[in-house]
């Protein structure tokens, strides 16, 4: 049963790599950049699947040797398309799937938070016009839904109590991700402490894609935003993100957005 899992595994890699790969060609030819995002994405996934094994475990260092590429290249689109402020992870209420993760990007400081009216319906159109700005689909998405597989639940149905108990646990005895991990909340914050992560080399790296970095962060950070958006019901920010490279530490400060605020 094993092998057909890793098999099949495999075979969802090569397809989706080469439905990426159909994409970008196909965004070069018609130049059109939403074929391009489709293509970054599925090309992203399908070098996850054909490396990562069903129960089996990948050195750190070979995770910048299969991400990073489609990282560079979409922090590259967002530099030439004039995109850095913060991305805006969207909770459930924003989105026609609720299971699905997005992130809004605005076009500049000016564009406020759209409302739920405005994206339903339209977060696979990629570009927003009132307001203007980006929906796509995070470099975390698909952690996330790691993390609801292997919980065994729906980051939907459950609170920001439950990932602050929870979450340790997963990335550190379930998923051996990290050696360490600590979560805590005040007010409208959450901090999340990383240590030893095996993500560590990726981020690092990630951290020198300046557009993507600022905005939408490394693929953990993105995935436990998603996790928060989805539990808290509210749309999340990466503030901060720390690497201090003495103890291997990763530290992390997302803001939950009062939609009202947002608003004005």
């Amino acid at each position: 049963m094993r092998k057909n899992n890793i098999n099949f595994a495999k075979t969802s890699g090569f397809i989706t790599l080469a439905l990426g790969a159909a994409s970008l060609i196909a965004s070069i030819l018609y130049n059109s950049q939403i074929l391009a995002f489709i293509g970054l994405g599925l090309t992203f996934w399908g070098i996850i699947l054909t490396y990562i094994q069903t129960e089996e475990y990948v050195k750190g260092s070979l995770l910048p040797a299969t991400c990073l590429s489609a990282l560079e290249t979409l922090n590259q689109i967002m530099e030439e398309l004039g995109y850095k402020e913060k991305a805006i992870y969207l909770p459930p209420k924003y989105l026609t799937d609720p299971e699905a993760n997005k992130a809004y990007i605005p076009k500049n400081k000016e564009s406020k938070l759209p409302t739920p009216e405005q994206t339903q319906g339209k977060e696979n159109r990629v570009f927003l016009q009132n307001p203007q700005g980006i929906i796509l689909t995070p470099p975390g998405s698909e952690l996330t839904k790691l993390f609801e597989k292997t919980l065994e639940t729906n980051f939907t149905k459950v609170d920001l109590q439950y990932l602050q108990l929870n979450l340790p646990k997963l990335l550190i005895e379930d998923l051996e991700i990290a050696q360490n991990l600590d979560v805590t909340v005040e007010n409208n914050k959450v901090n999340v402490t990383i240590e030893n992560s095996s993500y560590q080399s990726l981020t690092k790296e990630a951290a020198k894609l300046s557009k993507l970095y600022e905005s939408l962060g490394c693929p953990l950070s993105s995935a436990i935003a998603c996790a928060l958006a989805k539990a808290t019901g509210k749309p999340v920010t990466i503030e901060k993100q720390q690497i201090i490279d003495e103890n291997k530490t990763l530290k992390i400060e997302y803001l939950l957005i009062e939609e009202a605020k947002a608003g004005q």
